[in-house]
């Protein structure tokens, strides 16, 4: 039986989320142990906005998003949630 590594604690969601982005969960949990949950009453932790962009940046994010092999949803998301980051860090500064 292989070994598995303990994982560290997070002191937040972008921390942990950078963290499994480079790290296979294998070498951390014994997912033959896994058992299926179910979450009936989880709550959505994202609200969805109208959001008009000009054809310019559209066709921008398209041209990333398609050189980083990923949606263009997830793309907008992650640059909008990274910008807002940066712009809280530094107010707070």
């Amino acid at each position: 039986m292989k070994k598995l590594k303990e994982h560290p604690k997070f002191k937040s969601e972008d921390e942990e989320r950078e963290f499994w982005s480079t790290h296979s969960s294998m070498d951390y949990i014994d997912w033959s142990k896994a058992k299926r949950a179910v979450l009936p009453k989880l709550a959505r932790t994202e609200r969805v906005i109208p959001l008009r962009v000009s054809e310019k940046t559209y066709q921008q994010l398209t041209t990333l998003a398609n050189r980083q092999k990923k949606p263009l949803q997830n793309l907008a998301k992650q640059l909008i949630r990274d910008r807002a980051n940066e712009l809280v860090a530094g107010a707070k500064a």
